[in-house]
């Protein structure tokens, strides 16, 4: 079959191993870029490295290629792509679109939980100072493919963001969009756990005249207590065994149309299958989008 124009992406940071969730993640945006005959990237989110684990990102690849999940094109590493992010720095800085800030996260949770604007006009330098964006353009709601209309918190949607850290590290909501925009990626299938910052990486889009991809956030994995599946909660490894079970659970988490017979095909005819017979709109639609934006990080 002949490519689409369709780009898709999985990007997972190198903080532990590839879990359940993180595999729904990776299934999902697999499959919706394999039934559209389009191009399936991978970039390893390494910008954090105080948060990353040694060996991680080597391990999370050989992971995918265990679970049948081969990737186009060469993996990107954000660790490799600081000179993108300052030359992004840099023009938001000429076009007067940023600033520095010397607020702590005491001060931001006395007012309220959400920055006020407090060092848009105070002229400080780069010294011990993030730089943020300054927002013309706030994003209040957007379409999620899955979910519809998602309607933001709007103090979260209005805030002036970090773009770069105190700490002198490149912020995600900067590198997401950089990066994703720099693969072409048309369409991001990522776990529902992301919803909040959609807005911050639209309103980032806009201003800087980029095109922006669709969203689709799916459904999460929860443990026992209720608790999303993560490497903060020390969620166990995917199995290193024969991975054809854990696949057809995972797509019975999503509510895929998956028979009995299934369990005996190879685990390339598995994936065959679940690409020929993919459906978004069976998905399951669970938790709460305001949930996401009340716990979004500050």
């Amino acid at each position: 079959m002949p490519e689409s124009h369709y780009i898709g992406r999985f990007a997972p940071s190198p903080s532990g191993e590839l879990h359940f969730g993180s595999l729904i993640a990776a299934l999902g945006s697999y499959l919706q870029a394999r039934a559209q005959h389009g191009i399936w990237r991978v970039r390893i989110e390494d910008i954090d490295p105080p948060r990353e684990v040694p060996g991680a990102a080597e391990t999370i690849l050989r992971q995918l290629e265990h679970y049948g999940l081969h990737w186009d094109g060469e993996v990107l590493w954000q660790s490799r792509r600081h000179e993108a992010y300052r030359e992004v720095l840099m023009r938001l800085h000429r076009e007067g679109l940023s600033y520095f800030c010397t607020c702590t996260r005491a001060r931001i949770q006395s007012v309220g939980g959400f920055y006020d604007g407090h060092c848009r006009t105070l002229n400080h330098g780069p010294e011990n100072a993030a730089v943020r964006l300054l927002q013309r353009q706030p994003v209040l709601e957007f379409n999620d493919r899955l979910r519809g209309r998602i309607v933001a918190e709007e103090k979260l949607a209005r805030e002036d963001f970090i773009i770069h850290r105190r700490d002198g590290l490149f912020a995600y909501n900067l590198a997401v969009v950089v990066d994703d925009h720099f693969q072409g990626v048309t369409e991001i299938v990522r776990g529902a756990d992301l919803i909040a910052p959609t807005v911050r990486h639209l309103s980032l889009y806009q201003q800087l005249g980029w095109p922006a991809p669709e969203y689709v956030h799916l459904p999460l994995a929860l443990n026992e207590q209720g608790d999303k599946l993560s490497k903060q909660n020390h969620a166990p490894a995917l199995p290193e065994g024969d991975p054809r079970p854990v696949l057809i659970r995972a797509l019975q988490f999503m509510n895929q149309d998956v028979t009995k017979e299934w369990q005996d095909l190879s685990l390339e005819d598995l994936l065959e299958k679940a690409v020929a017979n993919w459906s978004l709109s069976r998905v399951p639609v669970t938790g709460d989008a305001n949930t996401a934006f009340s716990n979004a990080s500050r």
